[in-house]
């Protein structure tokens, strides 16, 4: 809610049956104050125990799981309050969330959060689909783990190439027997291996992690193929020049001594479940090694176990298995890819930033459900208005037109719609041409209002502040 009022002025308002006090402050740029007034009181379901959880003037973010001291270090102190979700009673206030595995569930989001944010590539732990229903963009930090995820496919390489966790074991089990000393060199022929030197790696997905995976494995003097019907031009550039792309994962496993495979789990019809199944099995080598650090649903436990019965190809993989878990041609590790220190403050430090170019100036990178929205810089003494929709046709004329009622002149605009979404950035004179003063609360309520309108934002003025939704039609700021 705005209320037109003088400086200071204190004001008592009613929202949802609870009443809140807000506090009106004059705004200045460089050349001095605009004449508007776009100060919402903090959005939220409980306003009244709004102090338990934030002080005025400042994002709320609210994390899940333990996130890197590191990676909260980009939040200013100044503009920004972290808190840990364990450690609040009122929830409902947040303006953003941060996790990394916790399973999000939708109560769990309140009317006041404008952005979700993962510490990792993945998002089946966040109810996607219903946040785009909600106009609510979700983030993720592709490639901030990817090195430590490649580190651990270069061990797996090595882990099968060498019988390194059978000899661990079996020297185990002779020092036990005061053995070791006298049999270490008789033993030895037991777990003999092979270099992986000359031989060939297939590379299926050539993203983040599977371009530096193919890249160092050909440092070490190995033969590389890939396979990626997406591949993107930034990936592209960072691939080995002697690489050669195949046109089907089938012929790019066929004659491969290592297959690693780095594509995303997408469950449902034409998804990525099973795909290295039988079919695809059929075409590797007798001896050839699986690796498999990228999601365990993505390999048919059935069709691998019977690979490795038959032969003395061998399964790599740090995603639990209940079939192959203690097969003898198997290693399954715990889930280690992403587990350094690095890779979990490399992903904060991504997730943070990526929430405050959103937050501060509705900037959108690294979202799976809002499309890619680079702005330009805002003219000097405008406001910045944003709008999610749903992406059907005339949404931008009307509101537009909203604008134009309220002689208000769009300076710059920008729209992109990705899927059910669209995306618009307004950045409008907060100056009518007669240099009337104008408030800017009744154009929002009406533009939030109209049909097919998710929500919007006033990115001026206080952090935190002139954020409403439509929420199955009733106005909540």
């Amino acid at each position: 809610l705005l209320i037109l009022g003088r400086a200071g002025t204190r004001t008592r308002l009613t929202c949802c049956g609870l009443a809140t006090t807000a506090r009106f402050l004059s705004t200045t740029t460089t050349d001095g104050p605009l004449p508007v007034n776009v100060e919402h009181y903090t959005s939220g379901w409980c306003i009244d125990d709004i102090s338990d959880f934030t002080k005025p003037g400042k994002y709320n973010i609210m994390t899940y799981n333990k996130i890197s001291p590191k990676g909260l270090a980009v939040f200013p102190q100044d503009l920004y309050n972290v808190s840990a979700a364990e450690e609040q009673t009122n929830k409902s206030n947040a303006h953003a969330l941060l996790l990394r595995s916790h399973k999000l569930q939708e109560e769990q989001v309140g009317v006041a959060v404008r952005a979700i944010a993962r510490c990792g590539a993945g998002t089946n732990n966040i109810p996607v689909a219903k946040m785009t229903e909600l106009g609510i963009p979700v983030f993720n930090t592709p490639g901030a783990n990817a090195n430590a995820v490649k580190e651990l496919i270069l061990c797996g390489l090595l882990l099968g190439s060498r019988r390194v966790v059978d000899g661990i074991n079996h020297m185990k089990d002779l020092g036990s027997q005061g053995l070791a000393k006298e049999r270490v060199e008789k033993d030895k022929s037991m777990f003999g291996g092979r270099e992986v030197k000359g031989k060939t790696l297939a590379v299926i997905g050539l993203g983040h992690i599977g371009a530096g995976t193919a890249r160092d494995a050909a440092s070490l003097g190995m033969n590389i193929v890939g396979y990626d019907p997406g591949l993107s031009i930034e990936s592209a550039l960072k691939l080995p020049r002697e690489i050669a792309l195949a046109d089907s994962i089938s012929s790019a496993v066929a004659g491969a001594d290592y297959v690693s495979i780095n594509i995303p789990y997408i469950k449902g019809e034409n998804g990525t479940h099973g795909i290295i199944g039988k079919d695809v099995i059929s075409h590797f080598k007798p001896d050839a090694v699986l690796l498999n650090f990228a999601r365990g649903e993505l390999v048919d436990s059935e069709a691998m176990k019977q690979f490795l019965d038959d032969g003395q190809g061998r399964y790599i993989s740090d995603f639990p298995d209940d079939v192959l878990w203690n097969h003898e041609n198997a290693i399954i590790l715990p889930h280690l890819g992403a587990s350094t220190a690095e890779a979990e403050d490399s992903a904060a430090a991504m997730a943070a930033e990526t929430i405050r170019q959103y937050m501060e100036k509705g900037t959108i990178r690294h979202s799976v459900n809002f499309p890619p929205t680079s702005l330009p810089e805002q003219p000097f003494q405008t406001v910045r208005i944003t709008v999610v929709n749903k992406n059907v046709p005339g949404m931008l004329a009307l509101i537009t037109e909203a604008f134009a009622k309220a002689k208000i002149n769009i300076v710059q605009q920008i729209n992109h719609s990705r899927g059910d979404i669209a995306y618009n950035v307004l950045d409008v004179d907060p100056v009518t041409p007669d240099g009337a003063p104008v408030s800017l609360n009744e154009l929002q309520k009406e533009v939030t209002m109209l049909e097919g309108v998710l929500s919007s934002r006033v990115l001026f003025g206080t952090p935190g502040i002139g954020y409403a939704r439509n929420v199955n039609g009733e106005y909540f700021v």
